[in-house]
């Protein structure tokens, strides 16, 4: 069995993959090379922790990838050339190496398990588990390998996190999950392990729920408050104690000196229970060069050893207990978030095997409330409405996290080989995609709120050319949910709020847009904010825009208006659309890129009378131009002339054709005078138009 090392390097931007047998890589793993990376990397890792510095010889360390053996293609890329079965478990955070090899020891009773050995902290330990259909195959098609994978991993979930004390870290199950090269003397290694065998799936697995093992802590106050840091725990059981304490020396002041206060000090802090370091610590800060170290520290030795009950009193308040009680309970329990885009808020629980976000609906509200009243926090409704609609719960914006997570881009043009995808025939059409593709970026970071990305492209082509799949796969499969194909043109209020809700709008059917409703939508495509009140809300508010428009039709008769068609980027498709093998993170990292290198993301007044030009041969010709061709004609330069006001021509018209007058009235034929290329002329008696009849 062959696995993939891949090694990047950041600076450089380059990537270098080369595959393993399983048998060499576990000899690799048994002995630390000449440079001494790992260890390096081992005792560096404590000063790294909480920083955003990195370790300067990371790269050197390849990433290891046991799940599919990949291959390189011709421009680079990688392919999936054999799915080796393994499912990579991970147990992180442990306090010593001790702890490492009863890991190690725990998982080799499963005869499932191929490998296990100390990950590159020198706390963790790497898992790997075996798997086969019932048959003893293995799934080829791309596909078939995530459906089996994803059940494979809740599987090995579920079956080795009751042989563990400590919890597995949960991760969305990935064929590219990998973990550094590491360093173990005496790694677990059985190339002849007995596979677990499941049949293929047909579908993602739903998700299940696992309660892992809970380790209970020695400490009370962490106990009674874990989901907040123990030192803002201890500040504020400090408080309270010292609060009582001066409240039992009434009179006593600053300038009298510490020594007073000290023995009502040292016992309101010991029946809070307080730990002696921590009590004595908070009182040097809190009266510095009050007194003497030496005092504070006696004071507090010799009661802590002469008092009995320690932390038998409560150091808060009913009302902070509950509320304490209740944010740890939540914090325990749940994860959440509030989604700015969405514009609600979001919640998975944790120590299960739930890898999503759900919107936290009402059910689900009541759900938590009758856990918290089970685990006996006496609770209302109202207490977990208000710390869900706090700032207890962080803000989460969909699309910068995706942006900040994207890795360094490779230097490869992927945009425009990304437009050439469409066949077309149109030359402008690459570098046209290009600047629309970064405008919507753009719009995502929020770079320009004076104006919106007011140019859709309209692809236009055939039943079956796949225009409206090519529109979808254009945002990545974490920002899909900000996909629509559709827009409610009846309700202009939730029509504007969708510029805050999604991140691109397909106007699928363009051609099935009303005139009427046309001159809303360049009305939205233009407004870079929308000013909304929010259900049951009581103050209007600015909207910020994120979506980006996009359109698709059969009929290539799609524009009325030629001073509205710059804001339309017509391609007539001429064949299926190739949809596959689309590089989403490296297409994203290059917008990121040319985006932070100060790249223009919109169109110049010579781009947009390139467009214009190109989307000549998309405009619906009104009947009454047919009918004004048939009797008249623009005047050439320096030709003899009538002028004739508009509506003297449509009258006249009106009375040779009055069936196809009726689809414009007086006040817009002018419009369709100057779209038929009708010079006018402005004179005293108003506008007149230069025709010859014919």
């Amino acid at each position: 069995m062959k696995i993939t090392l891949i090694r990047k390097d950041e600076e450089q931007g380059t990537e270098a993959l080369s595959l393993c047998d399983t048998d060499a890589f576990f000899e690799k793993v048994k002995t630390e090379n000449k440079a001494g990376h790992i260890s390096e990397l081992r005792e560096i890792l404590p000063r790294l922790a909480g920083s955003s510095a990195r370790y300067v010889h990371i790269d050197k360390l390849p990433r290891v990838y046991p799940a599919v053996e990949y291959t390189r293609k011709q421009k680079g890329e990688k392919r999936m050339k054999h799915y080796n079965g393994l499912v990579q478990l991970e147990v992180n955070r442990l306090a010593d190496l001790y702890e490492v090899e009863y890991v190690k020891r725990q998982v080799e009773q499963l005869p499932q398990t191929f490998a296990a050995f100390c990950g590159s902290s020198g706390r963790s330990v790497k898992i790997w588990v075996r798997f086969a259909r019932t048959d003893g195959s293995l799934p080829t098609a791309t596909q078939e390998v995530l459906l089996f994978h994803a059940h494979a991993y809740r599987l090995a979930v579920t079956c080795y996190q009751p042989m563990l004390p400590f919890g597995i870290t949960l991760k969305e199950p990935d064929l590219m999950q990998s973990c550094r090269m590491t360093v173990d003397e005496q790694p677990y290694y059985n190339p002849s392990s007995a596979p677990f065998c499941i049949e293929q799936p047909l579908t993602l697995p739903d998700e299940e729920t696992f309660r892992q093992r809970k380790q209970n802590s020695e400490s009370a106050p962490e106990r009674m408050t874990p989901g907040c840091e123990s030192m803002q725990i201890f500040a504020q059981m400090y408080q309270s104690a010292r609060k009582r304490a001066l409240a039992e020396m009434e009179n006593w002041k600053r300038d009298d000196g510490l020594e007073p206060l000290l023995p009502h000090l040292v016992e309101q802090c010991f029946k809070t229970g307080i730990p002696e370091e921590e009590a004595v610590q908070r009182t040097l800060m809190h009266y510095f060069h009050a007194t003497d170290t030496e005092t504070i520290r006696t004071a507090f030795g010799n009661g802590y050893r002469e008092m009995k009950g320690f932390g038998k009193k409560s150091g808060f308040s009913k009302e902070q207990e509950a509320t304490f009680r209740l944010e740890e309970f939540l914090k325990r329990r749940y994860e959440f978030r509030f989604n700015t885009v969405l514009d609600e808020v979001e919640y998975r629980q944790r120590d299960s095997v739930h890898f999503y976000f759900k919107p936290l609906d009402k059910r689900t509200r009541n759900s938590i409330a009758l856990c918290a009243l089970k685990e006996g926090l006496q609770v209302w409704d109202r207490d977990i409405d208000r710390f869900l609609t706090s700032d207890f719960v962080p803000l989460y914006n969909p699309v910068e996290e995706y942006l900040c997570d994207l890795p360094r881009w490779d230097g490869t043009d992927r945009i425009r080989a990304l437009a050439r995808l469409v066949p077309c025939g149109n030359p402008h059409w690459e570098e046209l995609f290009y600047r629309w593709f970064l405008g919507m970026v753009a719009h995502w970071r929020g770079m320009d709120r004076q104006h919106g990305n007011s140019t859709s492209p309209l692809l236009v082509g055939s039943q079956g050319f796949r225009k409206s799949t090519y529109c979808r796969i254009l945002l990545p499969p974490e920002l899909r949910f900000g996909y629509a194909d559709s827009l409610d043109f009846s309700s202009k209020q939730e029509a504007e709020r969708a510029l805050g809700r999604f991140f691109l709008i397909n106007l699928d059917e363009f051609d099935q847009i009303t005139v009427n409703q046309q001159g809303f939508l360049k009305h939205l495509l233009q407004k870079p904010t929308a000013n909304l009140r929010k259900p049951y809300g009581t103050s209007v508010r600015e909207l910020r825009r994120y979506a980006s428009f996009i359109g698709t039709s059969n009929r290539f008769d799609l524009l009325t208006d030629p001073t509205g068609s710059r804001r339309f980027l017509c391609v007539e498709v001429k064949r299926t659309i190739d949809c596959t093998h689309i590089e989403h993170d490296q297409i994203y990292a290059q917008l990121r890129a040319e985006l932070l290198a100060g790249r223009r993301d919109w169109f110049t007044k010579e781009e947009e009378q390139v467009l214009q030009a190109q989307n000549a041969a998309f405009y619906r010709v009104c009947p009454a131009e047919d009918v004004f061709h048939s009797y008249f004609r623009a005047a050439t330069p320096g030709e003899k002339s009538l002028d004739l006001t508009a509506a003297q021509i449509f009258r006249e018209l009106q009375q040779k054709n009055s069936a196809a007058m009726r689809s414009v009235n007086p006040m817009r034929f002018g419009q369709v005078l100057l779209k038929a290329g009708v010079v006018r002329r402005h004179t005293e008696y108003g506008n007149v138009y230069q025709v010859v009849r014919r």
